[in-house]
């Protein structure tokens, strides 16, 4: 296929698993009842992260593309999500010039703090890796994103869609169809490829037939309560405390909003939680003696995650290429789920340009293993780290004493250390 021009058309483990809401559609024939047809090269269902990045650089490049997205854009631009960006990861929307809002605004950090049977272990993976997270709420790259894409760079979104179904994923002429919210009428898209960046509950990967995909899961058996609050920082770092009640953890946010969790068993519900007990039990899990208190306020959001990993393979089928949590979530404990989605973005796109203006297929054909490997190793730091995080609250003294001995020979031994900093912050994730 030849490149597409540009304008020719009309972007988490924030939720579990599941098929896709009433309402959506994922039939894979014809949409016969479609009222108005158009063509593009690309098709982009959902506008997150990794969606919005792919139709940016594809829209720079000059290849034609359109976006979908069922919500609406304020709610995107206002969904509270994930904030911690791996270097690597803002390096690279620097050279492309999305990172002028994230530079200018977000908190650089450098290490994170452990506390366990009132002691606390500082790890320093900025030292040992020489190189630092940033602090940036996901939704304000999402602002910046779609700032760039549609108000910048012109590029076609439809917002609030619904009844999105995807057509002949395995032909040579794949299709997208859905419903416009603004007038009600019926669209369908012909396009030369579709990316599926819908998330986990999206319509993308439940479009593949039976069979061509599989979802490897796995289970923590507990819940995470995310709260967020109107508070200050309680602390320059994040902050771990391993209890026997479970742990709790403070994030930065923003110097008004901080992120905290609390473990609780699987299936709790928040109205279990009134304001008194979530910070009696923040202060029971992370206070040590000489640290600072933490810095109360107004409970804002309590939402219990279902703690769970899954990684679809492969990531492809036919002309349907998906990316982010449509293909793989990770839970928040190494805070790797927003840098593989965006991980998945740069290499899609570098794929689809290589068709495009080199008429190379082989990175399209490759891009699921490619993603895949530094998936898998992003999903076994996140379960390493688990242990550490999870083991003093499992009841069993062996876990326990198991995570205590790894948390010592990370934070005291320089070797050890250094290993594991290079790991979370993904500068040695494709190793």
């Amino acid at each position: 296929m030849g490149r597409g021009r540009c304008g020719t058309g009309d972007s988490s483990f924030d939720v579990p698993e599941a098929p896709p809401p009433a309402g959506q559609s994922v039939c894979v024939g014809h949409d016969a009842n479609a009222e108005r047809a158009t063509s593009t090269s690309v098709v982009i269902v959902g506008a997150g992260v990794a969606g919005l990045t792919i139709g940016r650089l594809l829209r720079t490049a000059g290849v034609d593309c359109v976006v979908l997205e069922t919500e609406s854009r304020q709610f995107i631009e206002q969904r509270p999500r994930a904030g911690f960006i791996e270097e690597w990861v803002v390096r690279a929307l620097e050279r492309h010039g999305l990172a002028d809002g994230l530079l200018a605004h977000a908190t650089p950090q450098s290490e994170c703090e452990f506390r366990m049977d009132g002691a606390r272990y500082v790890f320093r993976y900025g030292e040992l890796s020489g190189h630092h997270h940033f602090v940036y709420p996901q939704q304000l790259l999402v602002t910046d994103l779609v700032r760039a894409y549609a108000d910048d760079a012109g590029g076609p979104v439809h917002f609030g869609v619904t009844d999105v179904a995807l057509h002949g994923l395995d032909t040579a002429q794949p299709s997208v169809s859905f419903t416009a919210s603004e007038t009600g009428e019926r669209h369908v898209i012909t396009c030369d490829f579709i990316a599926g960046c819908d998330g986990a509950r999206g319509v993308s990967r439940h479009a593949v037939p039976e069979g061509a995909m599989r979802v490897i899961r796995h289970d923590f058996g507990v819940g995470w309560m995310a709260i967020l609050a109107e508070a200050p920082p309680s602390s320059s770092h994040a902050l771990f405390g391993l209890h026997p009640h479970g742990l709790g953890a403070f994030m930065h946010r923003s110097p008004d909003i901080s992120r905290y969790y609390l473990e609780v068993p699987a299936g709790d519900s928040p109205d279990n939680w009134p304001h008194e007990r979530v910070w009696s039990e923040l202060r029971e899990r992370l206070e040590v003696p000489g640290a600072e208190p933490l810095v109360e306020g107004e409970l804002l959001e309590k939402r219990v995650l279902d703690m769970h990993n899954y990684v679809v393979e492969p990531m492809s089928y036919g002309r349907l290429h998906l990316a982010g949590d449509s293909a793989h979530l990770l839970a928040p404990v190494g805070a790797k789920g927003m840098n593989a989605a965006l991980h998945d973005a740069f290499l899609l796109t570098d794929a689809l340009l290589a068709h495009y203006e080199q008429g190379d297929d082989s990175r399209l054909a490759g891009y699921s293993d490619d993603a895949l490997r530094r998936v898998w190793q992003y999903q076994e730091f996140n379960q390493w780290l688990a242990e550490i995080m999870h083991g003093p609250s499992s009841g069993d003294p062996f876990r326990a004493q198991v995570a205590a001995a790894r948390l010592r020979r990370m934070v005291d031994s320089a070797t050890n250390g250094a290993s594991v900093a290079g790991l979370y912050i993904g500068i040695d994730a494709d190793h």
